[in-house]
């Protein structure tokens, strides 16, 4: 057996139907009694309905957050969070919230609730991406990890089928690139093969069947043992590319990872022929990266980043960014090899693995 290492899983987390009536409690255990209520612009009447609940434990919301977590959005939250005399925040909603929850912990300490909405994962893990003059920065920081994760499933049954899609298939990527993590360990792989089988099986079920709480739940399982693995182990490639592409493009993030996770996975299957064996053995198929990139399909997600509003001429500067300061990944990267493989997800073309470093 390898030797490995593994840092367990530190925050508390309460999983069923109508479990946001707990807050009150989980905010008591954590010593709080003014919580600040965080959303996006698009999720301000469930921020309010939470406040609603909650009565005077809510001292007030923000509902200004936006995708890839910019720092002058984080200094508006902060600046909010003290004039409130917050003991806490609660972020309501997927990874956009998640992430200015984060951000502002980091900068106040200040313990943070999550209640997730979507598939994004990261309310599991250490992990903040900050936005700032077009570069998008990824630190792992334990103190930004929430305390508590309250998923209530019933929260889930109105995110609509083509978001349930790509966001699940963000949850997927965190999995799939735990297989090949510089640092998995025996817990995490196991998670990680989990985690896909549930989300394989449930995601095409949520697109059928968006209101049905069993599936629901079961996506939403395979969502946290998916964020579970990326907060346990490191990034490789893809994450890496997405990460570019997000400060660089302001490219929507789960569509990001929609369109490049089976091209990466490609890219890496002759260095990571375990982990692509584990996922075609969960999805089927001829090999890992068409099994993803056909589940992708079947889900109706795009296959293009220009469907997404990346420029052409924007290929040559992401893959600058991407070999600067890289991301440790199973198979050697250089800047010819990452700007072929961004050149065929920009035009929707087939995954390849013979792109040579």
């Amino acid at each position: 057996m390898d030797t490995f290492v593994h840092p367990g899983f530190p925050a508390r987390v309460v999983f069923g139907s109508g479990t946001r009536e707990r807050i009150p409690e989980e905010m008591a255990a954590l010593g709080c009694g003014r919580v600040l209520v965080l959303s996006t612009p698009g999720k301000t009447a469930r921020a309010s309905e939470l406040s609603d609940l909650l009565g005077d434990l809510a001292v007030g919301a923000f509902t200004e957050a936006v995708p890839h977590t910019p720092v002058a959005t984080t200094e508006r939250a902060v600046a909010f969070a003290r004039a409130l005399e917050a003991d806490c925040v609660l972020a309501v909603g997927g990874g956009s919230t998640i992430g200015l929850g984060k951000a502002v912990a980091l900068r106040t300490g200040l313990p943070q609730l999550v209640l997730p909405m979507t598939y994004a994962g990261s309310e599991m893990t250490p992990i903040l991406g900050e936005t700032s003059e077009g570069r998008k920065t990824t630190r792992r920081l334990p103190e930004v990890r929430p305390r508590v994760v309250i998923y209530d499933v019933d929260l889930t049954l109105t995110l609509p089928p083509a978001i349930s899609a790509v966001s699940g298939l963000n949850a997927l990527a965190h999995a799939v690139e735990a297989l090949y993590a510089q640092d998995r360990d025996p817990v995490t792989s196991l998670l990680a093969e989990t985690a896909i089988s549930a989300l394989g099986s449930a995601l095409p079920e949520v697109a059928l069947r968006p209101r049905d709480t069993r599936v629901r739940a079961e996506a939403l399982y395979g969502a946290w043992l998916a964020g579970m693995c990326l907060g346990t182990v490191g990034m490789a490639l893809h994450h890496k590319i997405c990460h570019v592409l997000g400060g660089a493009f302001d490219l929507p993030h789960a569509e990001t990872h929609a369109v490049l996770l089976p091209h990466v996975v490609a890219y890496n299957a002759p260095a990571a022929e375990q982990a692509t064996a584990a996922i075609t053995r969960v999805l089927g198929g001829p090999d890992a990266a068409t099994a993803l990139r056909e589940f992708a399909d079947r889900l109706g997600a795009p296959r293009a980043l220009r469907d997404l509003g990346m420029p052409e001429e924007g290929i040559d500067q992401a893959a600058d960014l991407v070999v600067r300061q890289a991301y440790w990944n199973p198979r050697p990267v250089d800047r010819e090899a990452a700007r072929r493989l961004l050149s065929r997800a920009w035009a929707g073309e087939a995954p390849r693995s013979d792109i040579e470093p």
